[in-house]
């Protein structure tokens, strides 16, 4: 096996490649009696099988959650003239029924070119497989931003029950990178949207995570922003942030006041930071996740 295939992972490259999961073959369709089986046109000489793009379902496992529509338009130009070059992969769920595999932008680029049908390998997949070959065939063909790989590895840490050690080698990456992959759903959301606008890049957001407090987090990266930082530099005050801590203006430490804290948290129903330093400055965090627990929380202050 090549170095290029092993990059696929374990897991994708032997379920692509074992005839046993290859359903699109004629004598594997000469026979589908069992339920909810139809047989693909017979194809003798070749494993592929024209399935209607009417019967094909978006893989819900997908990780990638934007498509350039400007790119899809030019693949759909590209499919009007040439055809599908390199056929789709599906499964098999119900009588004339399939769910994509691998290969979202070529479907999708199909559906806007009006084809009717469209080339596809058939295979024998679970959820497992699916949500597994999914992201490390994206990670392979397409280049997902950081986010989105982060929350494919953390999905397949929480629904496959996959280790990091296990899950590094599905996936063809050492452990070290699968772990700094998940710690990125560790940064605040406005950092987390900026790695998927690709406004700072892994660098950035690797030397942002040695930073303790959030706010701090925040501040540098919106002067990462700002002034267009190198990673170099952002490295450097992260570690003179990590070794000063985070201080109040007078430059004693800020420490957590739990008692404070659980006042005001009972208060506004919500969970409530407050932090405090020896001469009585700090601050009071109260995060949301929605905008209707935002204007809740207004209401209170309010009243």
């Amino acid at each position: 096996m090549s170095t290029k295939k092993k990059g696929l992972g374990r897991g994708l490259s032997a379920l692509l490649d074992d005839p046993a999961t290859d359903i699109t073959t004629s004598s594997a369709n000469a026979d589908h009696s069992g339920a909810g089986n139809s047989p693909l046109p017979a194809r003798s000489s070749s494993p592929i099988g024209m399935v209607p793009v009417a019967q094909i379902e978006a893989n819900p496992f997908q990780p990638r959650t934007h498509f350039s529509e400007e790119a899809l338009l030019e693949l759909a130009q590209s499919i009007k003239e040439l055809g599908v070059i390199q056929p789709v992969t599906l499964r098999k769920i119900g009588y004339d029924r399939y769910q994509l595999i691998s290969g979202e932008r070529r479907f999708r680029a199909s559906q806007l070119a009006g084809l009717i049908e469209v080339p596809a390998y058939v295979r024998v997949a679970n959820d497992e497989a699916m949500l597994e070959m999914a992201l490390v065939e994206n990670i392979q063909r397409e280049e997902l931003d950081a986010i989105e790989v982060a929350i494919s590895f953390q999905r397949l840490v929480d629904e496959v029950k996959l280790t990091q050690e296990q899950l590094s080698e599905k996936v063809g990456k050492d452990r070290t990178t699968v772990t700094n992959y998940l710690r990125l759903l560790r940064l605040p959301p406005e950092i987390q949207l900026g790695l998927r606008q690709r406004t700072i890049g892994m660098g950035h957001a690797r030397a942002l995570i040695a930073i303790a407090d959030p706010a701090k987090q925040v501040e540098l990266y919106e002067r990462i922003v700002s002034t267009q930082l190198s990673v170099r530099q952002v490295e450097e005050l992260a570690r003179a942030a990590a070794v000063k801590g985070p201080r109040g203006a007078s430059g004693s430490a800020v420490r957590p006041n739990k008692d404070l804290s659980k006042l005001l948290a009972q208060h506004f129903g919500t969970r409530v930071v407050v932090k405090q330093n020896t001469e009585g400055k700090g601050r009071i965090e109260i995060p949301f996740k929605s905008e209707d627990e935002l204007r809740r929380i207004l209401a209170v202050i309010r009243d």
